[in-house]
């Protein structure tokens, strides 16, 4: 079937699609997981995460989306974003064309420096992670903070559960702390939207590598398919 087929369907009207997207090494699919099974939390939600295996999975561009609606998700892959984290240029320039109008564009400014003209939200979540929680590997933390502060998708309290709940032990604090911190940067740049000020919080500088990732072990509580 194809996509065009797939619009005309009966969707929910609160269908929600989100893609977290980034490079193989930056834990987009862990990132993905944790905030699935903190919006699923919620009783009166239902959540369909898919990941992006495959040639991308390392060093490539990657992928995960997850569906959120309060009914039934007949089609469990997403159609046209409502809101799309780009972790690095490359997935920047992958996945925007799949945002729709109007959609949330969550850039970490450490590593995109060639942002669309459009409205978008700018965090350095690299360098915060490097600078303020003290882990580089904790930007993917970050990251869910912020979406949680500029979406209002999920409450920063079940982000936080979720979080701790996949924290390897010692690391429960450098988590939640990271999460604070993206909570924090998300409802700053938030306000600087609504006030007009600029889209980005620094000056573009050389660009930065993306994070080698050690991977989790992921333990699936919501329904994925890949």
């Amino acid at each position: 079937m194809s996509k065009g087929s797939l619009l005309r369907l009966q969707l929910s009207e609160d269908r929600y699609e989100m893609r977290l997207s980034g490079s193989g090494g930056q834990g987009m699919m862990l990132a993905a997981t944790i905030l699935a099974e903190a919006i699923g939390a919620d009783p009166a939600k239902r959540v369909i995460q898919t990941k992006s295996y495959g040639p991308e999975a390392r060093g490539g561009a990657s992928k995960a989306d997850i569906v959120v609606s309060s009914s039934e998700i007949y089609y469990p892959k997403a159609l046209q974003l409502d809101l799309l984290l780009a972790m690095t240029q490359e997935s920047l320039d992958k996945y925007y064309s799949d945002l729709k109008a109007g959609g949330t564009l969550i850039l970490d400014e450490s590593l995109v420096h060639n942002p669309p003209p459009d409205d978008f939200y700018g965090v350095p979540f690299t360098r915060l992670a490097r600078e303020e929680a003290g882990n580089v590997m904790v930007a993917n933390m970050i990251a869910l903070g912020a979406i949680a502060a500029i979406s209002g998708v999920v409450p920063t309290e079940a982000l936080t559960e979720a979080v701790l709940a996949r924290a390897p032990r010692g690391t429960e604090d450098t988590n939640k702390r990271a999460v604070e911190i993206g909570v924090r940067e998300g409802e700053a740049v938030k306000a600087r939207r609504l006030q007009g000020a600029p889209n980005m919080t620094q000056t573009p500088s050389a660009p930065e590598e993306a994070p080698i990732e050690v991977p989790g072990i992921v333990f699936p509580r919501c329904q994925f398919e890949h």
